[in-house]
């Protein structure tokens, strides 16, 4: 797999559930996030091609983005992440806005609903096409890579799926069985969930 799966992925998911909320935006998608300490490397930044920010700086700047889009007359800012290191963040960064923007028609939500799908339902419907805990993995393994091929198939490299495996690869898993097919029900499964879960915060059901 290419690096920068996340923004891909991003990209292309937030568009499918934007017109499948059919009254919705995208704001661009952030390209850095927090991924461990820098020096000395931690989390992610264990691994080449890792570019990480501080945690203030990432929060920082979804503020700054959620504060411009409220000034531009949008009423409901919703904040997704496609990565499970910074979630929290998010969810703090919601709870700021909205108890700063008290009184007033604007809200942000935070749908944990996107990143929650890739790690219940998704990983479920692997398991139910005959695929294995151990194939499915947590990192660029059979879950991750299928994801990938089907958004965006020149990103994983289908010759290199056997050797994928390794202490300082970054993968848990195994992608060998990995197939745009089964990516797919993990594009729907995360699609259709997140949109519900926003429709529900729209309307006072919960931000999640």
């Amino acid at each position: 797999m290419a690096l920068g799966k996340h923004n891909v992925r991003a990209t292309a998911l937030g568009g499918r559930i934007a017109a499948a909320l059919g009254d919705a935006l995208v704001a661009p998608v952030l390209a850095y996030v927090p991924e461990g300490s820098i020096s000395p490397p931690s989390g992610h930044m264990r691994y080449s091609g890792t570019i990480s920010i501080p945690e203030a700086a990432f929060k920082g700047t979804v503020e700054g983005a959620a504060r411009s889009l409220r000034q531009a007359g949008f009423t409901h800012v919703v904040l997704i992440g496609d990565h499970g290191g910074y979630q929290n963040l998010l969810k703090e960064t919601a709870d700021l806005l909205n108890r700063e923007w008290a009184g007033t028609p604007a809200r942000a939500h935070f749908i944990d609903a996107y990143y929650r799908a890739t790690q219940t339902a998704y990983v479920q419907a692997l398991r139910a096409k005959g695929l294995s805990d151990a194939e499915i993995g947590r990192h660029a393994g059979a879950a991750d890579t299928s994801l990938l091929m089907a958004i965006d198939p020149s990103m994983v490299r289908l010759n290199g799926l056997a050797s994928a495996a390794g202490e300082d690869s970054g993968v848990d898993g195994d992608p060998r069985r990995s197939s745009a097919a089964l990516g797919e029900i993990g594009v729907e499964l995360i699609v259709s969930q997140t949109v519900s879960a926003i429709r529900n915060a729209r309307q006072g059901q919960g931000t999640r």
